[in-house]
């Protein structure tokens, strides 16, 4: 028996195996075919461009530059040539040399809800950087569903399911990489770089202009004080006139119009008080706004002019105004994330491509979960090429490449402001330090016509009009002297802003980064891609 079943065996087991190998082969037969419709998928992206076309779109911007705006360089040249000066100290309002404006600039920059605006902008802008740079990763996502359910006596499941309530439960771990074949998650992230950028040096310009506008209105403040010292020294001569006046009077040397018109003198002088007390008293509260508490500069001791040093001022454009400015830094990144908006619309034209690939476990019946045959596994590509989109991407395309037009004409337009404001301030430093060398002349002869007709007129050699007269002009005198004195301190702060306040961006964009026209900029773009 043993013989006979011995060799009936051995075709039963020939017969086992290939049908078990039959299975086995298959599988290996449908992956290799898998895999090289994946490769062959793969490797067609490049020609991939669907039926959208983004020909015939561009943006055609010029950008501006330093030569083109009359900039010269650090090397010696023509006269005439606009050349380097040395650069602004940050803390360029400490050339003042007043401890109490030091301080209040230093609260201003702290506690400024318009500045921690800046800074609120400046975060969010790194946010959406981080998450640019996240879209660039896998992801996994974990997920568990436990369901029960009737199933249909009448529908598509069969028995035992049909007519029956039964448990049904999946839990799935599912991945997924968007491969950036042709650079649009790279484009993102760049523009999203070129926006927190833009946020920073704007942060940098709302600071440089607050720590401006505190050294402002506390020289306008000065000013005030310095105006009212003159009004109450106005006041104090008034009323030695009018005793004068009175005691000729009553000699009889003098007539009623002249003592009226001396008595007339001493009003108007504590009108003009009580005008400037008003205008301090607006200036202190201007100076509690800025520095963020309104009692700030209730209790401070009232600013002298004289006591203010003027800072080093530079008498011509710097080469590098350009760089030293935040606010043609931030024009300039708005210019270099408009330029990636433009890439990323463009790649938006060429197919995407998606691995996915998920493991885990689904069964009819929670009993069944951890059984191995409850393991499902699967891996594969989406691939998705746009065809027909009625328009959408050439319109946003379209949009992107204005936006980008609309950055550079900005960024010209920051340019050509920066030059006017900082050649403004320059013209006016110098010209204000001769009107201040003819002012003290010019005071200096009234002061003494002043004192000549006083000495005059108690002498009887003259009449009161003449004493009057001379007044007039020496009161003018001395308002122009504070009035000019304030004004070159205020247009130092000006100068100090206009040359950036000495800040320095330190991420500019790469070299290329930013080409010299949109035009260019969308060509470039282009080109980029597969």
């Amino acid at each position: 028996m043993k013989n006979q079943l011995q060799p009936s065996s051995q075709p039963a087991s020939a017969a086992d195996a290939s049908s078990a190998a039959t299975p086995a082969r298959g599988r290996l037969q449908g992956a290799a075919l898998y895999f090289a419709t994946l490769a062959l998928a793969i490797a067609a992206l490049p020609g991939l461009t669907g039926c959208a076309d983004m020909s015939g779109i561009a943006s055609h911007a010029t950008m501006r530059d330093a030569a083109s705006l009359g900039l010269g360089t650090a090397t010696p040249a023509a006269p005439g040539t606009l050349q380097v000066d040395a650069a602004v100290p940050a803390d360029w309002w400490r050339g003042f040399g007043d401890a109490q404006l030091d301080a209040l600039i230093d609260r201003a920059l702290a506690n400024n809800p318009s500045l921690k605006q800046a800074e609120a902008r400046v975060a969010r802008a790194n946010a959406f950087t981080e998450s640019a740079r996240a879209n660039d990763g896998p992801r996994l996502t974990g997920s568990l569903d436990v369901n029960r359910q009737l199933y249909s006596a009448n529908g598509p499941y069969p028995p035992p399911l049909a007519g029956n309530i039964y448990n049904s439960g999946t839990a799935r771990l599912t991945g997924s990489w968007e491969i950036d074949f042709f650079g649009e998650h790279r484009a993102a992230l760049q523009a999203a770089l070129g926006t927190a950028n833009a946020a920073q040096a704007e942060a940098q310009s709302a600071r440089l202009l607050l720590a401006a506008n505190v050294a402002r209105s506390y020289i306008q403040w000065a000013r005030l004080q310095a105006q009212l010292a003159v009004a109450e020294r106005t006041l104090a001569q008034r009323s030695e006139t009018l005793k004068l006046v009175q005691d000729r009077f009553t000699a009889g040397l003098d007539t009623q119009l002249e003592r009226r018109q001396a008595e007339g003198g001493l009003p108007e002088a504590r009108q003009q008080i009580e005008a400037l007390r008003e205008q301090m008293a607006l200036a202190r509260n201007a100076l509690g706004a800025l520095v963020g508490d309104p009692n700030a500069a209730q209790a401070l001791a009232a600013p002298s002019l004289d006591a203010l040093h003027s800072v080093a001022s530079p008498t011509r454009l710097p080469a590098d105004l350009l760089g030293r400015r935040p606010d043609v830094a931030a024009a300039r990144w708005r210019v270099e994330a408009a330029t990636q908006d433009v890439a990323v619309a463009r790649a938006q034209f060429y197919p995407n491509v998606n691995l996915t690939a998920f493991l885990g476990l689904s069964t009819i019946g929670l009993d069944n979960f951890a059984r191995a045959g409850s393991k499902e596994w699967g891996v594969g590509p989406a691939i998705r090429l746009p065809i027909f989109d009625a328009g959408r991407l050439r319109a946003n395309l379209r949009g992107k490449s204005a936006d980008l037009d609309a950055a550079v004409e900005s960024y010209n337009a920051a340019l050509l402001d920066a030059v006017h404001d900082a050649a403004d301030q320059i013209a006016s430093s110098g010209a204000i330090d001769r009107q201040i060398a003819e002012q003290r002349q010019a005071q200096q002869a009234a002061e003494s016509a002043w004192a000549l007709a006083r000495e005059r007129y108690q002498a009887g050699l003259g009449n009161y009009l003449n004493v009057l007269s001379a007044e007039t002009a020496v009161l003018a005198q001395r308002r122009q002297a504070v009035d000019l004195a304030a004004r070159r301190l205020d247009t130092q702060v000006a100068l100090m802003r206009a040359l950036g306040g000495g800040w320095q961006d330190g991420a500019q964009p790469a070299a290329g980064a930013i080409p010299a026209t949109a035009a260019t900029a969308t060509t470039a773009a282009a080109t980029t891609a597969p």
